[in-house]
């Protein structure tokens, strides 16, 4: 079984360059035991560009039985 963890990430307004550096996100999640599963951006600004994107992380559960 697996738990995950969605962490978003706002985008500039204008250049839509991401407000906080990713890539040091995910690698401090790694160090927490998260794997990266993937990064969704969906389409909710104007032109159909995305106004944030969202890392998302999943980590084992350890389960008792």
């Amino acid at each position: 079984m697996y738990e995950y963890k969605f962490v978003k990430i706002q985008l500039t307004l204008f250049s839509s360059k991401p407000k906080e550096d990713y890539q040091y996100i995910i690698q401090n999640h790694a160090k927490d035991g998260w794997r990266f599963v993937q990064i969704f951006a969906p389409a909710t600004k104007g032109y159909g560009s995305a106004a944030y994107f969202e890392l998302i992380f999943e980590k084992s559960v350890k389960t008792s039985i």
